[in-house]
């Protein structure tokens, strides 16, 4: 039997030995009578000016009934069954030839991975290039302003989780976690993202794991295309019999897999165009924050910042405007990180936070958003995307059209005036940032909602507002704003062979969940169809243009 103890408080510079002997405590049992033992979750608490973690673990003992009988009354101690997944049994229905899957970020991978471990050879077509070319690709955009709109860090190997601070952080609650988390161990994650509570990986090494897991899929018999774009569709009935690629090549398809990632517009206007059921999403839009990260260190550990086992300090805000009814909230905080142009169409300036698996930049950063709803757009279908494509050009043009960002003092901001330079102010963009009033980028009412949230904060965390801290606009990609209508089985309710999958299909939010939900689709595809009779094999190769690994 496996007890879980949770609420074990141990100072930064605990041992195993007291985690053992914290564990006997509550258990009212020598340390010595624990056989095994397992941190399970590890969570620093910075309550009460005394910083500590609160750890959970799982403990083996040698005598389970001498255990006080009373114990189990505790809502810290508990018996637990760890479950195992339940494979998918193969499907009755007939698959002539491998499932295709665009896109290859996490969900795309994730269900290009689990297909071909239970030997359904996937093909998986990217529009975006390998991880080698990608990362030179966008490289060249941050230095030299040169955009490639097919590939950057939305599109391409790995999708826009490539170019982050490589967070496994989620809300949801599901078995498949684990295996996401194995994975990433297993393709050269270090072993604490099973514990920790806000693990990430940084974006230097999830670049590794990426080419990891799709060697893994090569080698079980799956294929990859990279600079392979899906341009157009052939329907017939309920089902897509092909699809075309590059404006050129036609693809036999039996169960398509759509794992396109929220910015893919030009898919979002295919599937409109032919009639795949599609509705207006909710996201959020606004800019992003950067402060000192010692400043931030402070603010959160106080005497403790700079202790080694901290690391940098996160935050997260959230504030409630009664006035507007929207929602403002910290996204994707970075600490020791960098914001980044994440651009992905020409005359546009989207901004995003990254960092490295060190978080050493000195800098903290975190988007500033606020909720939008279809509502905003009279409930067009693609109305989000025409409100993320006015506020991204207009960030362009302020921002003087050469892909710099408007940026301003966030004290500027609060006093509603020009910032006239940005001297002295630390700004991590590239290609550079521009002196501007986001007043004057950002929608009226979005920016007033920013304004008195930002007052909120600077009340309950003191030192937010500091001078030393800069905005740079605009965030407008936090989430798709569609989302492509499934059933319970994860099919398309207009096309019967069609699998929407991911963040890009309103489904996830997030490396974690959107992994989670590519194995769900592959499992879907599994029960539904039997192996395919043949691997699929594209012609016309040179046609393509792809890069095939």
């Amino acid at each position: 039997m496996t007890i879980r103890i949770r609420g074990l408080r141990l100072s930064l510079d605990y041992t195993d030995t007291d985690l053992v002997q914290a564990a006997a405590a509550k258990l009212k049992v020598p340390a010595d009578e624990i056989i095994e033992w397992q941190l399970v979750k590890r969570a620093v608490d910075a309550r009460r000016n005394k910083v500590h973690f609160t750890c959970t673990a799982d403990i083996r003992v040698e005598d389970e009934g001498q255990l006080d009988q009373q114990l189990w009354a505790s809502v810290d101690i508990m018996k637990i069954t760890k479950k195992k997944i339940c494979q998918p049994t193969p499907g009755n229905k007939d698959l002539p030839y491998s499932p295709l899957i665009i896109g290859a970020g996490p969900a795309g991978l994730f269900c290009g991975l689990y297909l071909a471990q239970h030997g359904y050879q996937p093909v998986i077509i990217e529009q975006g290039q390998d991880m080698e070319r990608r990362v030179a690709t966008v490289e060249r955009f941050w230095q030299k302003a040169v955009l490639n709109p097919y590939c950057n860090t939305q599109f391409g190997e790995g999708g826009a989780g490539t170019f982050s601070d490589g967070k496994l952080t989620t809300r949801i609650g599901d078995e498949r976690i684990s295996y996401v988390l194995d994975t990433f161990i297993k393709h050269g994650a270090d072993e604490e993202i099973k514990y920790v509570k806000k693990p990430h990986v940084g974006t230097d090494v999830i670049r590794k794991i990426i080419q990891n897991i799709r060697q893994e899929i090569l080698d079980l018999g799956g294929e990859v295309y990279f600079d392979s774009r899906m341009t157009d569709i052939s329907i017939n009935q309920r089902s897509i019999k092909s699809i075309i690629i590059n404006n050129s090549s036609e693809i036999s398809c039996a169960a398509l897999v759509l794992a396109v990632g929220n910015s893919a517009r030009e898919v979002y206007r295919l599937l409109h165009s032919r009639g795949i059921e599609l509705v207006p999403k909710a996201f959020a839009i606004g800019v992003r924050v950067e402060h000192p990260q010692p400043l931030i260190d402070k603010i959160q550990f106080g005497d403790f910042a700079g202790h080694p086992r901290l690391g940098p300090a996160d935050y997260h805000l959230t504030y409630q405007d009664r006035a507007s009814g929207r929602g403002l909230y910290t996204f994707c905080m970075c600490p020791g990180g960098s914001v980044i142009a994440a651009a992905s169409e020409p005359g546009g300036v989207v901004t995003n936070g990254m960092s490295y698996l060190a978080r050493d930049s000195g800098i903290a950063n975190s988007a500033l958003v606020v909720t939008v709803k279809p509502m905003d757009w009279n409930e067009e279908v693609l109305g989000g995307i025409m409100l993320q494509d006015r506020l991204e050009k207009r960030a362009f043009e302020i921002g003087g059209q050469d892909y710099k960002a408007p940026a301003q003092r966030l004290t500027d901001f609060m006093g509603k005036r020009d910032s006239k330079d940005l001297h002295q102010i630390n700004t991590t963009y590239q290609p550079g940032v521009k002196a501007a009033n986001l007043w004057e980028v950002l929608p009226s009412e979005i920016a007033a909602v920013l304004w008195r949230g930002i007052k909120y904060w600077e009340n309950r965390m003191p030192g937010f507002a500091d001078s030393r801290a800069v905005l740079t606009g605009v965030e407008t990609r936090t989430s798709t704003p569609v989302r492509i209508i499934r059933n319970e089985q994860g099919c398309s309710l207009s096309i019967d062979n069609l699998y929407p999958c991911g963040e890009g299909a309103g489904y996830a939010g997030g490396i974690m969940s959107s992994a989670v939900d590519g194995l769900k689709t592959a499992e879907n595809i599994i029960s539904n169809y039997g192996r395919p009779r043949e691997k699929l094999e594209i012609s016309n190769k040179e046609a393509l243009n792809a890069r095939k690994l």
